[in-house]
């Protein structure tokens, strides 16, 4: 089965080529050199991608059970937030504004200010089966998961943070309006992505659609009929300033597919 997406529309970066995507309605394998979507919200699409696919509505749904809260990898976060708020459970605050799809959430391990999504997380399951939260390697903005990922165990606790939620909610609100896919780049250790970019000039810095917002350095944000050659045009000459002048690699948050031949 598969989809016709237009990814212009379709990406929260506003690029993107027409092409049809293989919707997955059962936990099987692909290919390597397939790639799974979701909210496409940190994906940067070039005119020739390779082969897509996304999971079907049989996964989006929300489920309690004696082990953990079950949500399927394409439930929407704004979706689980709601549910949160109406069954007063803790630990989805921060989804508050955050886009995308639960599943492409855990594979980065998506968080803000020190918070990360993995904080009450108990299992992931894949392709291949199950996976306890111990047996995985995640960290800042990234987790080590073979295969695709089609529901998350969450461990439900007691009492929505609404101050949290206001907090959180703040944060986004300060953040670019414009189309793009979040923060361009993660933040070196001990250092802001954004800082430097401002530090070296990248601040407001456009090619064509294309720019390193005014707002917040680290976004990058398409203005208005921006390009794939034109982001990455922008993302390579940041991290070869940033590098000459600092001697930090920055290393890009936004996932970027490359051009098939």
């Amino acid at each position: 089965m598969y989809k016709t997406v237009d990814f212009c529309k379709y990406s929260s970066i506003r690029i993107g080529p027409k092409v049809d995507v293989k919707i997955l309605q059962e936990p099987v394998s692909i290919p390597d050199d397939w790639v799974i979507i979701g909210g496409c919200n940190n994906i940067l699409l070039p005119p020739n991608p390779p082969k897509l696919a996304m999971l079907s509505k049989d996964f989006d749904f929300i489920t309690l059970k004696d082990d953990g809260l079950h949500v399927g990898a394409a439930t929407k976060g704004g979706k689980l937030l709601s549910y949160a708020k109406k069954k007063n459970l803790s630990g989805f605050e921060i989804l508050q504004k955050l886009p995308g799809t639960i599943g492409g959430m855990v594979k980065m391990n998506a968080g803000l200010k020190g918070w990360e999504i993995f904080e009450n997380i108990k299992k992931v399951r894949t392709n291949k089966g199950w996976i306890l939260k111990s047996q995985i390697e995640y960290g800042y903005r990234f987790a080590k998961i073979d295969g695709v990922i089609y529901e998350v165990v969450f461990e439900p606790k007691e009492e929505f943070d609404y101050k949290l939620l206001k907090d959180f909610e703040a944060m986004r609100l300060n953040q670019p309006q414009d189309p793009s896919c979040g923060s361009c780049f993660k933040n070196p250790p001990g250092k802001s992505a954004g800082e430097l970019l401002q530090m070296y000039g990248f601040r407001g810095k456009r090619v064509g659609g294309m720019a390193f917002s005014q707002k917040h350095a680290n976004f990058l944000v398409n203005l208005g009929g921006g390009t794939y050659e034109q982001a990455v045009y922008l993302i390579n000459e940041a991290k070869k300033e940033v590098f000459s002048k600092s001697k930090i690699l920055l290393e890009p948050e936004i996932r970027i597919l490359k051009n098939i031949s």
